[in-house]
């Protein structure tokens, strides 16, 4: 089960300076609070992300210390994951800004060392799939460090705050994945005793969580009033104003509905939309793979000496890869008005070509490198789609329209794991599964490279006048390209 990282701190825009008016409460607080307040919050991000025997749970559970069958571990555990993370995102989603933060993640932390308890005592296929449950606790939870983070800081400083908890995030799982692949390889380390460090590591995890601060605000639920605090009007206090001065539950309820329906309304931007959906049915397919990979190398290479299982090695270099592509795609200068969906099917049909190469080859070193390459490029359109999508909206609407996005392919990928994994319905095998993965993502490069033949079909089909009447008036200043359609550096995220 490879690491899962959340996106929320994306939709933290960069607000104009405003001299005149007056600081919010956290310019106030001391500069050497706040600090030690952020740097305990990453280190937090950093030791929660250790778990070395996270990259090794599938050969675990098929080998001889658990002795599941490839069957029980495909089709009756592993799906479990799927439905626990739909049913619980959306209550974790309201309650992580309800309840300020802080009671989700120690939420987060009970559900960690559930995981690990279940791991090392639990020997039935039932514990596995409340394990499997409590896991998506766990990811659903993850939204509530993401957002934390920007209740200690003022506005002024959210993009490098932002920089500064997921690159913790980050060097926390490669941290882990690489020192579980040391142990196993190097100190020939038991899966049992890993799960053991684990569960040590992550008991540390609760310890630390007790002490994070709790926070007086959150983004819907808990905002400071308005007149004593200064900070700039928002997406929601502008809506709330309209509402008239009704009593506190009406006008909140009033203002997430047509904060939803603006959101429907978005939906006709044509680059949104196109973003929103690649968002939904790629990620999809994306998480379907990451739950299922590990299974299928050990289908390729069933070998029972422990040394010889790379799975923690493979899962640091591809999240050393997906940063390194994260970082490039921000200096990619393109119109992305113009080649967003010709980018997106080329992708798109390299990843099918790499899910056919894991399926079809016998070599497991090759396997690994479609695994990597296939993560490295998915993580290389999530920058972009995050600016596609965010450049435009206040952090309340970017919440919202992440949060449905998230939602919708969640469901989907339910649908999809209901069909093809589950026993109750085709109950396939791994190798099958790929093959239907394989077969999903060419329908969606074939669709996005038919939507780009489209796109140019109409470009030359609108250039060709413009031609024509600068022909005439060669005088005439030539139409400059929108800022927002250059590159994802134009904007500030």
């Amino acid at each position: 089960m490879a690491p899962r990282i959340t996106l929320l701190s994306c939709c933290r825009a960069m607000p104009k300076k405003d001299d005149g008016a007056k600081k919010p409460a956290s310019e106030t607080v001391p500069d050497q609070r706040w600090k030690l307040q952020v740097f305990y919050l990453c280190f937090y991000g950093f030791m929660t992300q250790i778990r070395p025997g996270e990259s090794f749970i599938t050969p675990y559970l098929l080998g001889p210390d658990q002795n599941f069958t490839k069957a029980e571990v495909t089709n009756v555990i592993t799906p479990v994951l799927s439905y626990s993370y739909m049913a619980v995102l959306v209550p974790i989603f309201l309650l992580t800004d309800y309840l300020r933060y802080k009671p989700v993640l120690v939420l987060q932390s009970l559900s960690h060392i559930s995981i690990w308890l279940l791991l090392v005592l639990g020997t039935s296929v039932l514990a596995m799939q409340l394990m499997e449950f409590f896991y998506g606790i766990t990811m659903a939870a993850r939204i509530a460090y993401s957002s934390y983070i920007f209740s200690l800081v003022a506005p002024s400083r959210y993009q490098r705050m932002a920089s500064y908890s997921r690159s913790s995030v980050l060097m926390g799982v490669f941290t882990s994945s690489v020192l579980g692949q040391l142990c196993v390889t190097l100190g020939s380390v038991s899966f049992l005793t890993l799960n053991y460090v684990s569960l040590g590591f992550v008991s540390f995890g609760l310890i630390l969580t007790l002490f994070l601060e709790r926070p007086r605000r959150s983004l819907f639920f808990n905002r400071p009033g308005g007149a004593g605090d200064g900070a700039a009007s928002t997406e929601l206090d502008r809506m709330a104003e309209g509402d008239g001065r009704g009593g506190a539950r009406g006008w909140r309820d009033a203002v997430l509905c047509r904060m939803l329906r603006e959101v429907g309304a978005l939906a006709r931007q044509p680059q949104l939309r196109l973003w929103s959906l690649w968002w939904i049915f790629n990620s999809a397919g994306y998480y379907l793979m990451l739950y299922y990979a590990h299974i299928l190398w050990n289908e390729i290479s069933p070998t029972t000496d422990n040394r010889r299982v790379y799975n923690g090695g493979v899962d640091a270099a591809s999240t050393l890869l997906g940063a390194v592509a994260s970082f490039a795609a921000g200096y990619m200068k393109i119109r992305w008005t113009l080649w967003s969906e010709l980018v997106i099917g080329v992708v798109t049909a390299f990843q099918a070509g790499l899910l056919l190469l894991m399926n079809s080859t016998t070599n497991i070193w090759l396997c690994y490198v479609a695994y990597v390459l296939f993560r490295g490029s998915y993580q290389f359109l999530v920058p972009i789609a995050i600016f596609q999508i965010a450049t435009s909206l206040s952090k309340e609407l970017c919440a919202l329209v992440f949060g449905v996005n998230t939602f919708f392919g969640t469901v989907l990928k339910t649908i999809i794991t209901v069909i093809v994994a589950d026993e109750r319905g085709l109950g396939l095998s791994v190798h099958p599964q790929f093959y239907m993965y394989f077969g999903y993502f060419t329908l969606l490069a074939v669709v996005y490279l038919l939507a780009a033949v489209g796109v140019g079909i109409r470009h030359s089909r609108r250039r060709q006048p413009a031609e024509l009447a600068l022909a005439k008036e060669p005088c005439q200043r030539p139409v400059e390209i929108p800022a927002q359609e250059k590159s994802p550096e134009a904007g500030t995220v």
